[in-house]
């Protein structure tokens, strides 16, 4: 190790911590000791701190013990024979340094509690450029991506680059691979942010670059996202920080990229990352830390050039990541999927409630379709004025000796994503409802519909090579070509609905695994059967099984039922068993059908999560979506975090939101006649749903007896609410006892 970076990262953390314990020192004679700190709309305090020592940063006297730590972490200074070799000193001056930042990003919060925005992305109109520390919505949201591997990991950029072509240039290379881009501070006195700006490029965490904020201190919310990965997705405790930093140097393939001069300030930053196994690239000519054990290889690199910063980052964390080969004038990834087409940037459009865009795909027989075919039967966006509209039907047919009619709706759900991959071009909805948007710029660089059907075309051969042989694409733009291919959609939609919907647990033997979770909650394991659908929401049933059939070694695994322990309950030896293996002995057996007793695991990527209420001698469930109060005293972000690393967790439990309105939803406890509270929002989703499983059920109103935020937010303001209307729940058993 250098004695120059040693030295001045440690440098570094003095200063740093100083500078915190001087803005501390000055709040405390500005606000009262017991002023409410933190970062809002978290259910993790002060996320750095909480997870590595279990302290619970809410007050600003709470701000003393963390920042003692701190200090007790700083070395001698370097003079001489008090040098040491080893990297001990500067990886501790390195964790006083990031303590120190977490310490100054929160008073800022309370000092300026106006300067960055809550919000997923910055507001360029209005001069709001920072976002901040990610609320727990947007992490729970994005989390799911670092877990299904559509994120591979993330670049905490910091600096900017010689110019905003060239920090265009790096960030793309970036998206093109999945990553995500953390970005912080300013050299020369600009920032990549504002580079980005410059150059067009659209930011915000849909692009996958994430705006924190101006100084190198806001870099602490990407080692903060980091942390908040490891306790709610991995289920690691609060405290235990060396699980902390092992389970984020194994599973979250994150990296940092310096970009200008780095000083003592940035150089501790750095040294702070390395605890984390983050290593450094850097673009200026710093002294280079080589393998010591801590990170997976290289510590610090330099200098790295900046058409080759992508791929050495990459290389140096150990990063496995895939540029997909897709010949379309556009750039094409994952990166791009969040990315909007706002009115002002927008060419033309089809659906969206302008017109209708049908998406339907089709097995063929070999000898019906020729590969690589791309039909387009009407005009093209080129043929239409600025801002115009078009119908559009998709219709792809695939043939393989090997494909099946199960496999049609999982081809189909792909298009939302392969679509929005494309650069310029934005995808909502499915099926019949779907809506694209091209923008000014895909045009100009020459998109035109038919490379939707190159995409489609290449992408299903990459990704489902197993089952497709041949796919030819037809795109529709005529009215009445559209309502044909509508016309025959549906009745398909229908079909396949009418699949799932009508069978029950008891007409199978098998059930299916879900463990792409894994990867985050290590002992969690989702089993679908045809009445309880993922917690997730994505996979039902038929898709596991489809899924199985394409991929037999993938996530999705038969499950033979086996003897029925408990019928009420849900419970079979066939799945304890395989739920015990696939665990690695953390769980031994669940329930299907119960909250209350032994529930299935739960994981970060849950749509919904149910939970007990006793006074109310009824359940409630929560929404992601949702952010305020509940009835169970936790919001969805403290109940996520409580319970959904991995964990069965009695009282309560994960689901999706089609799940609430399925056969056997909490049987064991009394089913959904059980449920006294769910927000409005949740309502009105699956009112339909929710209406006819009341009249099954013989409570026709049910919706309507089910309280809601407009009634109460606690147990005591609902249930009121609930005697008056008669809620069925209260006439019920005891659900405890």
């Amino acid at each position: 190790m250098s004695r120059l970076i040693a030295f001045a990262a440690i440098q570094g953390g003095y200063k740093v911590v100083s500078q915190a314990d001087g803005a501390y020192k000055k709040a405390l004679a500005t606000y009262n000791a017991d002023t409410k700190i933190g970062f809002p709309n978290t259910g993790y305090y002060l996320p750095v701190i909480y997870s590595l020592f279990g302290i619970k940063v809410e007050t600003l006297e709470d701000l003393q013990e963390p920042l003692d730590i701190a200090r007790g972490l700083l070395p001698e200074h370097i003079k001489g024979k008090n040098w040491l070799p080893f990297l001990g000193p500067l990886l501790d001056a390195g964790m006083a340094g990031i303590i120190s930042y977490e310490i100054i990003e929160a008073l800022r919060y309370l000092n300026e509690p106006d300067f960055y925005i809550h919000a997923e992305d910055p507001d360029i109109d209005a001069g709001k450029l920072w976002t901040g520390a990610a609320d727990d919505v947007i992490f729970r949201k994005r989390g799911v991506e670092f877990v299904d591997g559509t994120a591979p990991g993330f670049a905490a950029i910091v600096g900017s680059a010689p110019d905003a072509a060239t920090a265009k240039m790096i960030i793309e290379d970036y998206q093109k691979r999945g990553l995500y881009m953390f970005l912080a501070a300013n050299h020369n006195g600009t920032t990549v942010l504002e580079q980005l700006i410059e150059a067009g490029v659209q930011v915000g965490w849909g692009t996958r670059i994430a705006c924190f904020g101006p100084d190198i201190s806001s870099a602490v919310f990407a080692l903060g996202f980091a942390n908040r990965v490891a306790m709610a997705f991995g289920g690691v405790q609060p405290g235990d920080y060396k699980k902390i930093l092992m389970y984020n140097k194994e599973r979250v393939f994150a990296f940092v990229n310096a970009l200008g001069d780095v000083g003592t300030e940035w150089g501790v930053a750095a040294a702070g990352a390395v605890n984390w196994g983050f290593p450094t690239i850097a673009d200026t000519d710093i002294t280079q830390i080589l393998p010591t054990g801590i990170c997976t290889y290289e510590h610090v690199v330099s200098p790295v050039s900046h058409d080759e910063m992508c791929a050495k980052s990459v290389e140096v964390r150990g990063l496995k990541t895939l540029v997909s080969d897709v010949e379309i004038p556009c750039s094409f990834g994952p990166a791009y999927e969040g990315e909007r087409v706002r009115g002002k940037d927008l060419c033309c459009q089809m659906g969206g409630g302008k017109s209708r865009c049908t998406e339907l795909v089709k097995g063929a027989e070999l000898g019906e379709i020729e590969d690589g075919k791309i039909n387009l039967i009407g005009p093209d966006i080129t043929d239409i004025k600025e801002g115009g509209v078009l119908p559009l039907g998709i219709y792809v047919q695939i043939a393989s000796r090997e494909f099946q009619e199960d496999f049609e709706p999982i081809l189909e759900r792909q298009i939302h994503h392969l679509i929005n991959y494309i650069q310029g071009v934005m995808h909502i909805g499915q099926r019949d409802i779907s809506w694209i948007r091209v923008g000014k710029a895909g045009k100009e660089k020459g998109f035109t519909l038919k490379d939707i059907g190159v995409v489609l075309h290449a992408k299903f051969h990459q990704d489902f090579s197993k089952i497709v042989d041949k796919v030819e694409v037809t795109l529709y733009t005529n009215k009445d070509d559209v309502d044909k291919l509508t016309e025959r959609a549906r009745a398909e939609y229908n079909k396949r609905d009418a699949r799932v919907d009508s069978m029950t647990d008891e007409d199978v033997e098998t059930y299916y695994s879900c463990t792409l979770c894994q990867s985050f909650a290590p002992s969690h394991v989702c089993s679908v059967s045809p009445e309880r659908t993922g917690l997730c929401g994505a996979y039902n049933w038929m898709d596991c099984k489809a899924s199985f059939e394409i991929n037999p070694t993938g996530p999705n695994q038969p499950i033979e039922k086996g003897e029925c322990i408990d019928p009420k309950l849900g419970q079979w030896k066939g799945v304890n068993d395989f739920v015990y293996k696939a665990s690695r002995g953390a769980i031994t057996h669940y329930n299907f059908y119960s909250m209350v007793q032994d529930p299935m695991t739960t994981c970060g990527c849950c749509e919904a999560i149910a939970a007990m209420l006793p006074a109310c001698n009824g359940v409630m469930t929560v929404s992601r979506e949702y952010t305020g109060e509940t009835p169970c005293g936790m919001k969805f972000t403290t109940l996520a975090g409580v319970m959904g690393g991995g964990l069965s967790s009695p009282g309560f439990v994960g689901h999706s939101k089609f799940n609430i309105t399925q056969g056997k939803f909490l049987l064991g406890d009394g089913g959904l006649l059980r449920m006294v509270w769910m927000p409005k929002a949740l309502k009105e989703e699956i009112k339909e749903r929710l209406i006819k499983r009341g009249e099954d059920m013989g409570v026709a109103d049910l919706i309507d007896k089910i309280a809601d935020e407009t009634v109460g937010v606690t147990e005591e303001e609902i249930l009121p609410f609930l005697e008056k209307v008669g809620h069925p729940a209260l006439k019920m058993d005891p659900l405890i006892g």
